[in-house]
């Protein structure tokens, strides 16, 4: 069995307000995703936009929930912007997460992406970057990371839809051109198989860099109709593409939890569904997602 001692468990808030369809919450305030994240059982959280960007007061409500911040998303654009950019928004970045004890940083690619279109297939032409843009990235990721190890912090990509990291191969091209002492991976087992991907092939190949998994589920059923009707990304979180562990049919999670098991690994497990709250009721699908992890993990 997992160690409690070694392995925590968070959630992020998307569930109920999502970055990317931020319309999607409605009246639901930061505050209600936090202390439903605190009654749901789980250990600590995930940020999004909508959280406060004091860290002081940050730290306060977190504390009043008994929760850790976990990992917050950092966008990239080293594939279209001057990497210095990217550098310096990256370190007010850091500071900020520095100063609330976050043990992890999760970036995406953004420069090069689809996915924030209402408009554009998801499926039939995903982004692919250039060896320059690949060459960009690799050196963007590396000085990222160095400057996170400076401050005890954990750094690592998120393949994710719609961007041009998001299939094995992409992942690997990454995990080759970096330094694995610096530049780590936030394995998301939904996005994984969203993008035709084995979530369980790829933790067991790079689970030596592997600080923090999303433990999200997706319905084959709703991503076969988004290739089908030519579907964006973000119609197809609507459609209900994504959800959370426990409900879905996507991941095999027997397997998936058998090699954390089998590497004794630690770290952050974070449940994440990107979802419309007016159809899948975040709370009842959170609480049960930390039930099927309990079942799963024993504690």
């Amino acid at each position: 069995m997992l160690d409690p001692k070694k392995v925590h468990i968070g959630c992020s808030p998307i569930s109920w307000m999502s970055d990317d369809e931020p319309e999607l919450a409605g009246d639901i305030t930061w505050q209600q995703t936090a202390s439903e994240i605190a009654l749901g059982g789980y250990e600590g959280l995930e940020l999004g936009s909508a959280y406060p960007t004091d860290p002081a007061l940050l730290k306060y409500e977190l504390d009043l929930r008994g929760l850790k911040l976990a990992n917050a998303w950092f966008s990239m654009r080293f594939t279209q912007r001057p990497m210095q950019e990217t550098i310096e928004r990256f370190q007010k970045h850091l500071d900020f997460m520095s100063a609330l004890g976050a043990p992890v940083i999760g970036a995406g690619e953004c420069g090069v992406t689809i996915h924030l279109s209402g408009d554009v297939p998801l499926y039939p032409a995903p982004p692919r970057l250039t060896d320059a843009q690949f060459d960009a990235l690799a050196k963007g990721l590396n000085e990222c990371g160095r400057l996170a190890a400076e401050k005890g912090i954990l750094f690592g990509i998120h393949p994710h839809m719609g961007t041009g990291v998001q299939t094995a191969g992409d992942i690997a091209r990454v995990m080759d051109s970096t330094d694995p002492a610096l530049v780590h991976l936030i394995l998301d087992a939904g996005h994984t198989a969203a993008a035709g991907e084995d979530p369980c092939a790829l933790l067991e190949t790079y689970i030596g860099r592997i600080p923090l998994v999303h433990i999200k589920d997706g319905r084959r059923a709703v991503m076969q109709r988004v290739r089908d009707e030519n579907m964006s990304f973000l119609k197809g979180v609507t459609a209900g593409m994504f959800t959370t562990p426990g409900d879905g049919d996507a991941v095999d999670w027997d397997t998936f939890f058998g090699i954390l098991d089998r590497h004794n690994w630690g770290g952050w497990v974070v449940v994440e569904a990107e979802q419309d709250p007016s159809k899948a009721h975040p709370l009842t699908y959170t609480m049960n997602a930390r039930k099927f992890l309990r079942e799963k993990l024993g504690f």
